[in-house]
């Protein structure tokens, strides 16, 4: 893509000219690019997460049920849970409204309304809407609409992605049920075009941009950093520069997490970033669909090298009797990609997570839980609070508190740190 056909969409866009006059040259090319690469990084990676979706049997404006929970094989969406089956739908409001049908629930679900740029735009579920379900309308942005019942999409495609709670085994055909009776209506989509994923070349990535920004326009807050899409080079050295810097700041960002007794907890605008297009881009890689903490707080363990453990050491944690939440928790054991993902890691025991709907873990007296931590099995006592670590390279732990309570997302109440055995 030449100069004048990114002027162009900038200028369909309504950005052309707000800071830069065109053809202007900019000091520093390679940092635009940087800066604009890791803003659509959002796009790219939800556009890739569509495709492969689709590619895979799913319909536009249709949920899509997935009836087992997430191991070892499931690849598809970084940094799973393994105590919620998955429903998801992908959007296309251009042709109007989109009508979701919720059912009665006796047990922990949401469903969140996320934009293109990974915004929870609303999240119904346990506790906004409470159990006895209803109908919502979702409307895209300027269709007419309002009242209890309708949900507005800050872009006219959309993610839904439905998390209801499941206990596996005997209860998975019961959750199946349930999951059957959410459904997802409405007009036939016209075919979605194909983007390029975040390892293209810098020109390919920046094309694909343009047109998601096209198909899905930003809003006015982000004109400033767009603007600087007038001038840039997509093919130049300084552009494929900066995007290769850019890729490396997004993969290595979590080494900057800041941990408070072996933690680093989530931040507050998780899930609603407005302009912080970094963390909102290092979300989009490591954990795309990110609840708000409201729903959820996602906390992540201290380790050695870039925040990761790494070495043949056994760790324990030890988890309290009673954790200030509203819902339940859960304790994700992840093998790290080079790339910077996360997925569960094959094991011996085919256990992926310890939470307190676990069978099988032995708890201490005082009710409090001894959770072992290491890649072979710690034996006696401790192999029944065995969590199995990969084979080799690092890993990651993470705590998920669901409906965590105010002293949670105050900072109040701190999670004891893992320590080495």
């Amino acid at each position: 893509m030449n100069r004048r056909e990114l002027f162009a969409a900038m200028t369909a866009l309504g950005l052309a000219g707000m800071t830069l006059r065109p053809g202007e040259a900019r000091a520093d090319e390679a940092t635009d690019a940087r800066d604009l690469w890791l803003y659509g990084l959002p796009l790219i990676e939800m556009a890739t997460t569509r495709a492969r979706h689709l590619e895979a049997g799913a319909k536009i404006n249709r949920f899509t049920h997935t009836r087992v929970l997430a191991d070892h094989s499931f690849r598809s969406v970084t940094t799973p849970n393994n105590d919620t089956l998955y429903s998801f739908g992908w959007l296309d409001l251009t042709k109007g409204p989109v009508t979701l049908s919720v059912p009665a629930v006796d047990r922990y679900w949401s469903v969140a309304l996320m934009d293109m740029y990974t915004n929870n735009n609303a999240v119904l579920g346990t506790r906004t809407v409470g159990a006895g379900g209803g109908t919502f309308i979702i409307v895209g942005p300027g269709q007419p609409g309002s009242g209890p019942g309708v949900v507005r999409s800050a872009t006219p495609h959309a993610w839904l992605l439905l998390r209801l709670l499941t206990d596996g085994g005997p209860d998975l055909p019961v959750t199946h049920a349930i999951q059957d009776r959410f459904t997802l209506s409405g007009p036939a989509a016209d075919p979605t075009p194909a983007y390029a994923e975040r390892t293209a070349s810098a020109a390919e990535y920046f094309a694909s941009l343009r047109r998601l920004l096209e198909s899905d326009p930003p809003p006015a807050t982000d004109r400033r950093i767009l603007s600087r899409f007038e001038t840039l080079r997509p093919d130049s050295a300084e552009a494929q520069a900066g995007a290769a810097q850019a890729a490396t700041i997004a993969r290595l960002a979590k080494a900057r997490q800041t941990f408070v007794g072996g933690w680093s907890y989530t931040r507050a605008n998780l899930g609603d970033y407005d302009q912080d297009y970094l963390y909102r881009a290092v979300v989009a890689l490591l954990g795309l669909g990110a609840l708000p903490v409201a729903e959820a707080m996602y906390m992540r363990a201290e380790g050695g090298t870039e925040g990761l453990f790494t070495g043949d050491a056994t760790w324990r944690l030890t988890v309290p009797a009673n954790l200030p939440l509203d819902a339940f928790w859960s304790l994700s054991m992840y093998e790290v990609m080079p790339d910077g993902q996360q997925f569960f890691t094959d094991n011996p025991l085919n256990r992926y997570t310890i939470g307190d709907r676990t069978r099988g873990p032995k708890r201490n007296a005082d009710g409090s839980l001894d959770v072992w931590i290491s890649r072979t099995d710690p034996g006696g006592a401790r192999s029944a609070n065995w969590l199995p670590a990969p084979k080799t390279g690092p890993f990651s732990l993470t705590m998920r508190l669901y409906l965590p309570r105010a002293e949670v997302l105050d900072g109040r109440w701190r999670l004891p740190a893992i320590e080495k055995a």
